[in-house]
């Protein structure tokens, strides 16, 4: 046991740094505060082009096809001559096994290939399955990596294991950018949040991302406004600066909206560029659309 102990120390370490005990109900007034007295203002037209370009546009379905994809892909390719005022989005997300194909089929500049990976979404698999799949998403043409957090070692307590493995599928990544999910749902608490939040920046994390999408609740303005002052929180400490990605259950341009107040309330300006902030949707882009050009529009 003695022989863990200072690596165990290391991860307690970190987080002693932090406030890491808060409390639920003053984060939802706060949040509550901050949606009725800053979103409307930004609901104007320059901040729903600026989330647009923000989108991975995301396609994780379990009928996902070589052909749907392609589609998928070349709807992308089409939006640079059919909205030539507007920017395209930031990524196309997919399953590591479909990098290759967006690859071979995409054509605009910009726009980058993000895959989940390392058992997404449960994150239930041998570390080595997780590092191979990795591997092989970058091999195939991904740009960007978004993992999970293996949230039973976290509840559990063994931080060790959870932030090792992080780093060791940083190691895999190397200058890619590596999102780190939390599954904020699953987390259930704020200070849960915090401290996963914590870890993983600590752990290597470019960007820390709050849902897969896959279990509810997947992302909350609660959930974003924690992690948002954690980044901000990491960043005075450390001078590391760590991307922003709410993802799943961004339904309507006002979540959107929501979401870019938090971040530029918190996080400040610096933040508001697609190199710092995404938004995981696939939804979001038809309905922001249509909001920029003012009428209904069903492009993707």
């Amino acid at each position: 046991m003695e022989k863990n102990e200072p690596t165990q120390n290391k991860y307690d370490a970190a987080l002693a740094k932090y406030n890491t005990q808060l409390d639920d109900a003053e984060i939802a007034a706060k949040v509550a505060k901050l949606i009725a007295e800053k979103v409307p203002g930004n609901h104007t037209e320059e901040v729903k082009k600026f989330l647009f370009h923000c989108i991975d546009l995301t396609t994780l379905n379990t009928t996902d096809s070589d052909e749907s994809v392609m589609k998928f892909t070349q709807k992308v390719n089409q939006f640079d001559n059919e909205f030539p005022d507007l920017k395209n989005v930031a990524a196309i997300c997919v399953y590591p096994n479909f990098a290759e194909i967006v690859k071979d089929t995409l054509e605009v500049e910009d726009v980058k290939i993000a895959c989940v990976s390392a058992g997404f979404p449960s994150s239930q698999t041998f570390t080595e399955v997780k590092v191979a799949e990795t591997a092989m998403a970058l091999m195939e043409g991904a740009d960007e990596i978004d993992i999970v957090i293996s949230v039973g070692k976290f509840l559990s307590g063994d931080y060790e294991s959870m932030c090792e493995e992080i780093q060791e599928l940083k190691d895999v990544c190397k200058e890619h950018h590596m999102k780190v999910i939390l599954e904020t749902g699953a987390l259930k608490s704020a200070s849960n949040i915090m401290k996963a939040s914590i870890l993983s920046m600590y752990s290597g994390a470019d960007f820390i991302k709050t849902s897969t999408g896959k279990q509810q609740p997947a992302a909350t303005p609660e959930a974003a406004y924690v992690m948002c002052q954690a980044i901000k929180e990491y960043y005075d400490k450390t001078g590391n600066k760590v991307g922003f990605k709410p993802a799943g259950g961004i339904n309507t341009v006002n979540d959107a909206v929501i979401y870019y107040t938090i971040v530029k309330e918190i996080l400040g300006e610096e933040w508001l560029d697609n190199q710092w902030f995404r938004l995981g949707t696939s939804r979001l882009a038809n309905l922001l659309l249509s909001e920029i050009k003012g009428e209904e529009m069903k492009f993707f």
